[in-house]
């Protein structure tokens, strides 16, 4: 993961119309920038590594998270706030780019006409452990565990992130828990009879 100084200067120093648009309007001096990318690019990187599963990928997110973030903040969010909107950000950037990835890889499909395997290759480790099982987990689901239980986020500010009904999460939660304890259960079955 990129220092903060590299984002800080890649933001001064890009040329683009989006980054110059980005910069004027900054309400988050560089300090108070460096102090808030300090407190939450551990968690986000966390957070968008076990959606997405790939290290890069995590990097390349975060740094499009903070930048989209820095271009969109107009300093009236408290700290929470703009913690949970930078995730929501980030949420959104990662939904974008799988998407683009499907209708790209649907159009290969088209021209290859063949099946891709399944990430992993559809066969299950000897041990599992949460971790791994919680990446077999529905991306959203692993969304939903992770801003509740290890971002400690309340209902209606992971609705506000996931852009979901409040009155949903709860269920969704409870749904999600219930499919990784029994994908536990039952792979610890598994592995006891080995």
């Amino acid at each position: 993961m990129s220092g903060t100084m590299t984002l800080v200067h890649a933001i001064e120093e890009k040329g683009t119309a989006a980054s110059q648009a980005a910069v004027p309007g900054l309400r988050m001096d560089e300090a108070a920038f460096a102090a808030f990318y300090a407190e939450t690019s551990r968690g986000l990187w966390a957070y968008l590594r076990r959606l997405c599963g790939d290290p890069a990928l995590a990097d390349d997110m975060v740094q499009e998270s903070y930048l989209k973030f820095l271009g969109k903040h107009d300093g009236s969010r408290g700290e929470r706030e703009s913690r949970a909107y930078l995730y929501r950000i980030a949420t959104s950037l990662l939904h974008d780019r799988w998407r683009s990835a499907r209708r790209e890889q649907t159009g290969l499909l088209g021209i290859f006409s063949r099946r891709p395997e399944p990430p992993g290759g559809g066969d299950l480790p000897a041990k599992m452990d949460v971790e791994s099982a919680l990446s077999r987990l529905p991306a959203r689901e692993r969304a939903l565990l992770w801003l509740a239980h290890v971002e400690g986020y309340s209902h209606q500010e992971i609705a506000e992130i996931l852009e979901l009904k409040e009155g949903s999460i709860r269920v969704m939660l409870f749904r999600a828990r219930g499919k990784l304890a029994e994908m536990l259960a039952r792979l610890g079955r598994e592995e006891s009879q080995r």
